[in-house]
């Protein structure tokens, strides 16, 4: 008797109450009813047993802490799962659609993409992943994507081979990252006086104690400026950063990219024959700079590695990974940091991560790198370079010139 006046009143309170007050109302006649209650409960009200086991719990520690209930609903970890999280490979698949023509501020994690969510979600369908355009939506926001209108934002000339050129370095590197070699990308973050001067952003501090500053951005002589180095490693989310006191030359760019290899790369690819370095077109890793492939020849002999160079087109030297994958992070983790020394900026840049799991190795270098250096026709020609047949002024080889067999 008792048990079919249960059923008729968790029929009638079942469509006015939430998870939380079901699991508990049928915990609370399980503990009732005594021993069988919850095999009585479950087939008197339809609810399954784990559920009622968890209305007991939950029933006996909301009434042994005394508190009251958080306003939680569901249980944590409960609901319907993210489409993302129950589908492997989706999100990657989504991100190749869109990197190659992605665009916004380089060093904001927003970005925007100019393909449409319906043919986006079209795409994927193809692919073996049926999702709605509205889903579609949802992920690019995961991912720091942002669906917008035309901004005047001066991107540069607009080359005519530019969507070729973006085309031909994406296939490239999911080439080397499908054979396992090594795809990086590099560039110099703007240079940053050291000392105690204003740095953008805020941070949290007491409540009318700001960070004293100097007034004027005047470079203190013993401190100067640095100029980071940035050296990102597309397959395995990590970068090397070096921290440079002199000039922003090639020489200094190359050591840097050397650094990373002996520091990070060789460790991560053991086996590795070449190395792909996707870089802006100007700059100290310029594709018209003579000393940029003189020191990349002298790299290639150290490591034995073949250097495969994609220039990013002209007008677009913003747009390389490391901007969105790296600097934009650093920038954000110093926000509202003076930068008083060369040990601060290595600390900050050292301990910027992501959600994604980004880490980051930095270190200063003070070695000199004068400006000016001129590289002569011989020196020139002395390099081993090969150019692609697709605009070979961007796409080129370095190959070492006495090959090491490594035993």
């Amino acid at each position: 008797m008792a048990h079919s006046v249960l059923g008729k009143v968790f029929e009638q309170l079942h469509p006015l109450l939430d998870e939380r007050s079901r699991r508990l109302l049928v915990g609370s006649a399980a503990l009732a009813l005594g021993r069988g209650g919850v095999t009585a409960v479950s087939s008197e009200t339809g609810v399954s047993r784990p559920t009622i086991t968890a209305g007991i719990k939950q029933l006996q520690e909301e009434q042994g802490s005394g508190a009251p209930p958080s306003g939680r609903i569901r249980r944590a970890g409960g609901g319907r799962k993210f489409k993302a999280d129950t589908t492997p490979g989706l999100m990657q698949a989504l991100e190749k659609l869109v990197e190659p023509v992605t665009r916004g501020d380089p060093e904001s994690p927003l970005r925007w993409t100019c393909k449409s969510l319906r043919k986006l979600a079209a795409e994927l369908g193809t692919q073996g992943f049926p999702v709605s355009h509205t889903l579609v939506g949802d992920l690019l926001q995961n991912l720091g994507y942002s669906l917008q209108a035309n901004s005047k934002t001066n991107e540069g000339g607009n080359h005519p081979d530019r969507d070729a050129q973006f085309g031909h370095i994406n296939e490239t590197v999911q080439g080397f990252l499908a054979a396992g070699e090594p795809a990086i990308s590099v560039d110099t973050k703007k240079k940053e006086l050291v000392g105690d001067f204003k740095n953008a952003g805020r941070e949290l501090r007491p409540k009318g104690d700001p960070e004293k500053v100097r007034v004027h951005d005047f470079p203190i002589p013993e401190l100067g400026k640095v100029a980071p180095y940035g050296v990102y490693d597309i397959a395995n989310n990590e970068a090397w950063v070096s921290v440079g006191t002199d000039h922003d030359t090639s020489a200094f760019a190359v050591a840097s990219i050397k650094a990373w290899w002996f520091s990070m790369g060789k460790k991560a690819y053991p086996t590795a024959k070449e190395l792909l370095i996707t870089a802006d077109c100007g700059g100290s890793n310029g594709y018209r700079v003579r000393l940029w492939k003189t020191q990349l020849q002298k790299l290639a002999d150290q490591t034995n590695l073949t250097i495969n160079v994609c220039h990013l087109p002209p007008g677009t030297s913003k747009w390389n990974k490391i901007e969105h994958r790296l600097f934009s992070f650093i920038t954000q983790n110093w926000r509202g940091k003076p930068l008083v020394s060369h040990e601060v900026i290595v600390s900050l840049i050292a301990a910027t991560t992501t959600k994604a799991g980004l880490t980051v190795k930095c270190a200063m270098d003070t070695d000199e790198y004068p400006a000016g250096q001129i590289v002569s026709d011989e020196e020139l020609a002395d390099v081993r370079i090969t150019h692609a047949a697709f605009h070979g002024e961007w796409n080129y080889a370095i190959r070492p010139k006495f090959v090491k067999v490594v035993t």
